[in-house]
């Protein structure tokens, strides 16, 4: 997505909030604090066992669910945090972590030189067709969020996703009373060097992980079948991939910070093949190496 205007105003104390220690309020971080090539994951247990990857560490930030940790790793400096789960904590996450390259807290003025930031997610997810199979990486060229946090800011989507939208929402009838859609992409560049070897597809960024997602236990679904009508979606070439929780608001909202941002995903689970993954963890620790390994290398 992209911002329809920016703001270069000075903003107020309860806006931009600091902590006694200088840094902003909930990741804690102080501007210097982080690197330009950014991981970020959902388990806070995750952070750790990525930055012991890491040939040094600079510096740790913890607070509630948000753990950072800066370091160098092939001579890149780099910071992996985690984000808990949610759009809504994505929302906090993009912008303090903009607020951190880009605005002068002294002031609390945005700069007149503003940063971009490559942001990597590396996630879990469940395939929606049977042609993923469960192992798999994927990585989200677009993405649809359920959960309407981007339509608080005055943003709007590119004409390719906006189409890809209304596609979808005329195919699937998905009108009231589910929440409209939003839509977003990947950056293109990151897509090519990380992710050129990976499937590639729409994302369906959930608000939820049971009903949202399809999952039925003691709660019947509205609709039972939307998995299998979700394989179904195709426009232009263009069909969906995966669910998830994040991807969607990491792209509109970083997108229209002026960040680079992707999502890849190892597939833990097969939604319309209704399997689970044997050994998730080797998985994800395996889909860790190859985003680290590209990540830090030359584009």
């Amino acid at each position: 997505m992209k911002a329809r205007t920016l703001n270069t105003s000075p903003v107020g104390e309860a806006e931009l909030i600091l902590n006694e220690n200088g840094g902003v309020y909930h990741l804690g971080i102080e501007p210097g604090e982080i690197g330009k090539k950014i991981i970020v994951v959902g388990d806070p247990d995750r952070v750790e066992s990525i930055s012991n990857r890491f040939d040094a560490i600079e510096t740790k930030r913890s607070a509630r669910e948000f753990v950072v940790h800066t370091g160098r790793l092939n001579q890149e400096r780099i910071t992996v945090l985690s984000t808990g789960i949610g759009v809504d904590n994505i929302d906090i996450v993009i912008n303090e972590l903009d607020a951190a390259v880009n605005m002068d807290f002294a002031s609390r003025s945005p700069k007149s030189a503003l940063e971009s930031l490559q942001i990597v997610r590396i996630g879990t997810s469940g395939a929606l067709r049977p042609d993923i199979e469960l192992g798999a990486f994927v990585a989200s060229k677009y993405a649809f969020g359920m959960d309407g946090v981007p339509f608080h800011y005055n943003l709007e989507m590119e004409p390719e996703v906006q189409t890809l939208v209304e596609a979808f929402t005329e195919q699937m009838n998905w009108t009231a009373p589910y929440p409209p859609l939003y839509g977003a992409k990947g950056d293109v560049g990151l897509l090519k060097h990380i992710a050129h070897d990976m499937t590639q597809g729409i994302t369906l960024t959930a608000n939820g992980f049971y009903g949202p997602q399809g999952r039925n236990l003691r709660l019947p679904l509205r609709n039972a079948s939307i998995i299998q009508d979700l394989n179904t979606f195709e426009h232009e070439g263009e069909r969906m991939s995966n669910f998830e929780m994040e991807c969607a608001g990491l792209y509109a909202l970083g997108g229209a910070l002026g960040h680079q941002m992707l999502t890849c995903c190892a597939i833990l689970a097969n939604r319309y093949q209704n399997r689970f993954v044997d050994k998730p963890q080797v998985l994800v620790n395996r889909l860790i190496d190859v985003v680290l390994e590209r990540l830090t290398a030359s584009m």
